[in-house]
């Protein structure tokens, strides 16, 4: 049965470059879907759909989101085509949120794998710093949510080393998963 992998973790954890890795070297069934976003596509950080609000709620009016929510000042959705790809047999990596994993469970019961993407704090902060998107306060907004409780059912992922190591060990979590 194919899975949809719902893919967390703290803003600056790397989700976005382990999403571009996996969209270059993603394995075989696996594809990776972007989200549709209202901010503008050079916004930085993730690969997505720029849609303005009013295209947005245009779309979700048709029914053509299969999820959609708000955070951030901004409108977030994954299409409907995450359904197609998944009856075809095809597991689908999405950047998911926390916030939506109940939502995402209810969607998609039984089909649903979330993984949590993990930085130890000192490297979380090195990297927001780094990006230099942040001010101070945001950083340790972060910093503090990103020691929040994660879910229950999430899977660990490590990404303090190399972007090579993450994917490695995203392909070895996926194919144990397989098995269970």
């Amino acid at each position: 049965m194919a899975r949809l992998i719902w893919l967390m973790g703290a803003s600056g954890s790397g989700k976005d470059s382990l999403l571009t890795a996996l969209r270059e070297q993603a394995p075989e069934g696996i594809l990776v879907a972007h989200r549709y976003i209202t901010r503008p596509a050079n916004a930085g950080g993730e690969n997505h759909v720029a849609l303005s609000e009013v295209e947005f709620l245009r779309r979700r009016a048709k029914g053509l989101f299969a999820l959609d929510w708000q955070a951030h000042q901004h409108y977030y959705a994954l299409g409907i085509e995450v359904d197609l790809w998944l009856e075809q047999g095809m597991d689908v990596v999405v950047n998911g949120s926390r916030q939506q994993l109940t939502a995402a469970c209810q969607r998609y019961d039984g089909r649903i794998l979330p993984i949590c993407l993990q930085v130890s704090l000192p490297v979380l902060e090195q990297r927001l710093r780094q990006r230099g998107r942040e001010s101070e306060g945001e950083i340790a907004q972060r910093l503090a949510r990103a020691q929040e409780a994660l879910p229950d059912r999430c899977l660990r992922l490590a990404n303090d080393g190399a972007l090579t190591q993450t994917l490695s060990q995203f392909r070895a979590l996926l194919e144990r998963e397989a098995c269970n």
